[in-house]
């Protein structure tokens, strides 16, 4: 385990001279609040490493190191969110074998199946939701994570040389550049839409206002408590709680029995601060402007699906990557410069 700062340098060299990289992540987001980047593996030439990114040393040597090489990976979207928001580390080039096989038409392209149907390797899959912050990791654990990166070097040969027969080559490197702008973009959550979880929509505006309040209790009490936030209230609780109080009714047999006096005390402090808003300032209900498509824009998506549905079977391919439903939508609409300016070129190409 790499955990010291001279461990970290020695193998520095070794990521700098190697031919190839191939990297993935653990994190704990089933254990933590908020979740928290636990663990780095790299594989390189006759080496599985394993960077500890909970140890107390600077990692930005290693990110220095890894930023301008292509990197390796598999179903890279969740590892670049992490690298983004918790290092403001963006890689320059990734290739993403999880891409390549939907490419290349696999049905089945998790990593272990993959890894079992292109190099007949079976993976364990038993530690995947262990606690990863937790240390010292187990035996066990640590064969999990350095088999994630193990085989992608192998793997990734092989999909290239089927990428290449089909032609295909350019797509998966297009596709990867797209993975990375589109997963490291940090921005910001609307402070007036990141409380609104699954029903709230049908609560009146008082009780929104209990639920924008308890909502932002739950997030401090989940950081204090480094839990999830359903560890501390699941949602349905938060939407009863808020319904009930908005009501103007007693919520006491709503908090859970469990809770220390001080939880019960500032949760009933969140939902008098929501009962307390005053009724112009409540929140108001989001509608969602709905998009009604003309005659014309209907019998254009028909026939633009019927021509993508038929280029994707040829091409043996899941459609979706091709164009989905939403975006097929914009692109026949009598606007529709944006949409077919944000595809790729291959896809582009395809459509036209």
């Amino acid at each position: 385990m790499i955990d010291s700062v001279s461990k970290l340098e020695q193998i520095l060299p070794e990521l700098t001279a190697a031919p190839w990289l191939a990297v993935d992540t653990e994190a704990d987001s089933l254990h933590s609040y908020p979740e928290k980047l636990c663990l780095l593996q790299v594989s390189y030439p006759d080496h599985d490493e394993l960077v500890d990114t909970l140890a107390d040393i600077d990692l930005q040597p290693l990110w220095d190191t890894l930023q301008p090489r292509e990197l390796i990976l598999h179903g890279a979207d969740y590892d670049l969110r992490l690298f983004s928001k918790h290092h403001e580390f963006i890689p320059s080039r990734i290739f993403d074998t999880m891409i390549a096989a939907r490419l290349l038409g696999v049905p089945q392209f998790g990593l272990a199946n993959l890894v079992k149907d292109f190099l007949g390797v079976e993976l364990e899959k038993g530690p995947q939701k262990s606690d990863w912050s937790k240390r010292p990791l187990t035996e066990r654990m640590e064969q999990y994570a350095r088999n994630d990166t193990h085989h992608l070097r192998e793997l990734s040969e092989l999909l290239i040389a089927e990428l290449e027969k089909k032609d295909r080559l350019a797509w998966s490197e297009e596709s990867c550049a797209r993975q990375v702008s589109d997963n490291t973009k940090n921005v910001a959550p609307d402070p007036d839409r990141v409380w609104r979880i699954k029903r709230s929509s049908k609560l009146s505006r008082p009780a929104m206002a209990v639920l924008r309040e308890i909502w932002k209790w739950r997030e401090n009490e989940a950081t204090r408590a480094n839990k999830p936030p359903f560890f501390v209230l699941k949602h349905e609780s938060l939407i009863e709680i808020a319904d009930t109080a908005g009501a103007g009714h007693s919520c006491d047999r709503l908090i859970p029995r469990r809770y220390s006096p001080r939880r019960r005390r500032d949760l009933i402090a969140a939902i008098e601060r929501g009962e307390a808003c005053p009724s112009d300032q409540c929140p108001n209900p989001i509608r969602n402007r709905s998009y009604h498509a003309s005659e014309q824009e209907k019998s254009d998506f028909a026939k633009l699906k019927s021509r993508r549905d038929a280029i994707a079977e040829k091409l043996e391919i899941d459609a979706t990557l091709i164009a989905s439903k939403e975006t097929m939508e914009g692109l026949t609409r009598r606007e529709n410069e944006a949409a077919w300016a944000n595809l790729m070129n291959w896809q582009r190409e395809l459509l036209k």
